[in-house]
């Protein structure tokens, strides 16, 4: 067995012994950032441990040299040699107390246990194969949001993305088998299409080919191609003559088309489906707004302002930069409210606390983990470091709210695509199980950017038609509810999905109650 094969099986099995709770590791980039380190340790220890197996190899190398050389002498005439008293000696000794110290030294002790303890407690910070799962499906998420041809995305040709890798044979075929895997099957034809491409390309070819016609053809018919997926299925039986279940699709197809009788093929489709919620037409806006497409005419645009604003006592000497995005709901963003100094805090604090984030079940009001929510959050208080008091002061002026009722500072990691679908930040009047009586529902919201994003991650108003893009130490603020407590709908808003950065955000939830001098009710609905 080679060295290769050695280091590849202590990797496997190290892999076979880990026991992980859950793979979330995609849902937050400050996750991953830790398997890189642990990466670069393993190579560290991969590069010993074959240094260390090399000097051992060259060492038996030696061993069996001699005994080669030893032999080839001694069996020309071995009655000779052995009636010699050294040489018979000799021979003895070699397998005696020779072999014992080659076999302790050389063979048995080979280094693999102690390489093997070490990497296990490398491979805590390790994907697993949910973490696969999850990286993938974000990554489809980025290309259907934001419209990416297959062919430029395995190029490594994103717009937007500075150098992107590009993809191989096998890692297309991997997306594709995933998207297969979960009954997807119009991702499953874009990518076995494309590793069907690239493996032509290679030799020998990383996939068999008749692995991916088989995904391909199955994929194909099931989005209504059945002439199409005979033709590749006869493509995948001329490679693999005895391939069963091809054989059995190859009739069954033929059937289906005698049925249909002989007509043209109709031109191949592979549309994506749209089920559920994201058939609606608020997703497609959603999605549009993620790629910066117009979708509302705005009349009143010309009567957004840019100013220096001076609403709290401590604006006074230092205004603020406002800039009015939206007017019915208004919705402001706040330049330079937070440092460097106070953004690198909160993400050092926040960073061991962090935790898939969750959503509460309208039904049940549990929080749960969910797909249209795919990030880390973790809570800070005020009392966990004076600065996180000072932010939650800062948000208070922002706001021009009071902190009688308001919420710990919510902190924000997205991974891999991760994204928030469009949501309500406050509770409808069915969902009172998720209002507090004694603080009231989410007046407002204090939403702080505390990273660049180089693509994607902005944040969209669907029903309005306003977009966000983050910048580092803004803060957006807008009203929740109307001053007669209900809700104000044209809110909705959502995360889009993060294409290239990685997006940090922090927020203050304020609540009703304490606020009632500041944003006095009223019964018109319209304010």
């Amino acid at each position: 067995m080679s060295l290769y094969e050695n280091v590849v099986i202590l990797l496997m099995l190290s892999s076979c012994l880990e026991y992980r709770t859950s793979g979330e590791l995609f849902t937050a980039l400050v996750d991953l950032e830790k398997v890189l380190y642990a990466e670069r340790e393993v190579a560290e220890d991969l590069r010993s441990y074959i240094q260390r197996e090399q000097t051992r190899l060259n060492k038996l190398s030696r061993v069996a040299d001699d005994f080669e050389h030893h032999s080839q002498e001694a069996l020309v005439n071995p009655e000779r040699h052995l009636s010699n008293p050294v040489n018979a000696f000799q021979l003895v000794k070699r397998f005696t107390t020779d072999w014992e110290f080659v076999m302790e030294n050389y063979i048995r002790n080979n280094a693999s246990e102690e390489f093997l303890e070490r990497l296990l407690s490398r491979t805590n910070s390790f994907p697993d194969h949910e973490d696969l799962s999850g990286a993938a499906v974000a990554l489809l998420r980025l290309q259907d949001t934001y419209a990416l041809p297959t062919d430029k995305v395995a190029r490594g040709d994103i717009q937007g993305v500075k150098n992107s890798p590009r993809m191989t044979a096998n890692d297309c075929y991997e997306l594709g088998r995933i998207a297969y895997n979960d009954g997807d099957f119009y991702h499953t034809v874009l990518w076995m299409q494309e590793a069907f491409k690239l493996t032509r390309m290679e030799n020998p070819p990383s996939i068999p080919i008749p692995v991916i016609l088989d995904y391909l053809s199955y994929s194909t018919y099931k989005q209504g191609n059945t002439a199409e997926a005979l033709r590749l299925t006869i493509e995948l039986l001329l490679l693999d003559p005895d391939h069963i279940r091809g054989q059995r699709n190859k009739r069954y197809y033929e059937e289906l088309l005698s049925v249909e009788g002989h007509k043209d093929p109709p031109a191949l489709k592979n549309e994506r489906p749209f089920n559920g919620y994201k058939s609606s037409s608020e997703f497609t806006t959603y999605e549009r707004l993620c790629r910066g497409e117009q979708t509302h005419f705005h009349k009143d645009s010309h009567k957004l302002t840019c100013q220096y604003v001076r609403h709290h006592p401590m604006f006074y000497i230092n205004p603020l930069r406002e800039e009015v995005v939206f007017l019915k709901p208004r919705i402001v963003i706040f330049r330079d409210c937070l440092s460097d100094k106070e953004m690198n805090k909160v993400k050092e604090l926040a960073t061991p606390r962090l935790r898939r984030a969750t959503v509460q079940n309208s039904e049940t009001g549990q929080l749960e983990t969910a797909n249209y929510r795919v990030s880390k959050s973790g809570w800070l208080k005020d009392e966990d470091d004076g600065l996180i008091l000072q932010i939650s002061q800062r948000a208070r002026r922002l706001a021009n709210l009071t902190l009688d009722t308001v919420e710990e500072l919510q902190v924000v990691n997205y991974g891999i695509g991760g994204h928030y679908e469009p949501h309500y930040d406050f509770a409808r009047k069915h969902e009172v199980h998720l209002m507090s009586a004694k603080a009231g529902n989410r007046i407002s919201t204090c939403l702080c950017y505390m990273t660049d994003v180089e693509a994607g991650g902005a944040t969209v108003f669907p029903e309005i038609g306003v977009r966000l893009l983050p910048s580092k130490g803004s803060c957006a603020v807008w009203y929740n509810l109307h001053k007669n407590g209900e809700g104000d709908y044209d809110t909705r808003h959502a995360a889009c999905p993060v294409l290239t950065g990685s997006k940090w955000v922090c927020n203050k939830w304020f609540h009703e109650r304490g606020q009632e001098f500041i944003r006095p009710c009223s019964l018109s609905p319209n304010e």
